[in-house]
């Protein structure tokens, strides 16, 4: 397999939702369950078999807490962390769930990454995150220069801004210069069970003069990387945070490190873009 080409089948991971129970919220599909749990849930109040699927039908004022309540009988983790519950990414929200559970529930997760880029005379440069060692997901592993998961209530933007100050202490005003360059979606099963995640990639060239600097627990330290090292690690090495490698591949797509219009340019920017 190609070297790239591995970080996209590896977050591509799920042998089908079409193994799975779909749930409902108002007739359309909010997420997907696993056959056992779709028969636990079945006996709780607020759900309701229907052919081929469950329907969660709990009043819309009583969602978020028959939810809640749900996901403590499946013993989904709790993060204390709320996500927006969505048909689709663009959709309005329906009810929110804590991030812990929304594997559990095979619910659309969002969130953002951030390449830092900083263009110098001797060629383009990338600042990247060593993760903290004490993370539960991908610890000491390299991450973007911001990255984190949308909170519900806040659209992407409003999450780059806040994770921008939090996690490398960016202003708000250099923040809010990054660009949107990319949308990719994934579909992963884990323990817990699926991943149903999106991507907001943004770029955001930052002045030669600027250093980044943690700002919370999330991460280490940073480091300015010319993209050719970046382009070796994800190719040959195993340091980079699983879905990170996307959000990188991508950037080199775009960048030309890997030529768009190959064969593997093409498989790439395809399978960057799963079906959820």
């Amino acid at each position: 397999m190609n070297a790239f080409l591995r970080h996209v089948e590896a977050c591509n991971n799920h042998p089908g939702l079409h193994l799975l129970r779909p749930w409902r919220i108002e007739g359309a599909v909010a997420g997907y369950l696993a056959p056992a749990h779709a028969a636990q849930l079945a006996t709780l109040p607020g759900w309701q078999e229907a052919e081929g699927a469950l329907d969660f039908v709990a009043p819309a004022a009583a969602r978020s807490a028959t939810l809640a309540a749900a996901a403590a009988a499946l013993g989904a983790r709790d993060r204390r962390e709320l996500f927006d519950v969505r048909h689709t990414p663009e959709g309005a929200a329906l009810a929110v769930l804590d991030r812990g559970a929304i594997p559990v529930f095979g619910v659309i997760g969002q969130g953002v990454h951030v390449n830092g880029l900083v263009r110098r005379a001797d060629g383009l440069h990338v600042w990247i995150g060593w993760r903290s060692k004490t993370k539960s997901v991908a610890p000491g592993q390299l991450d973007n220069l911001v990255a984190g998961g949308t909170p519900a209530g806040l659209d992407a933007f409003e999450c780059l801004v806040k994770e921008a100050e939090e996690e490398a202490s960016i202003p708000a005003d250099l923040a809010r210069q990054a660009r949107e360059v990319a949308r990719i979606s994934y579909v992963m099963q884990v323990p817990e069970g699926t991943r149903r995640d999106v991507m907001h990639v943004y770029d955001l060239d930052l002045p030669e003069s600027f250093t980044p600097q943690p700002n919370d627990n999330e991460v280490e330290r940073f480091e300015l990387w010319p993209i050719g090292r970046l382009f070796a690690q994800v190719r040959d090495a195993g340091q980079v945070k699983f879905n990170v490698n996307l959000a990188l591949v991508d950037l080199f797509l775009r960048e030309g490190l890997i030529d768009p219009g190959s064969t593997t340019g093409q498989a790439l920017r395809q399978g960057l873009s799963r079906a959820l």
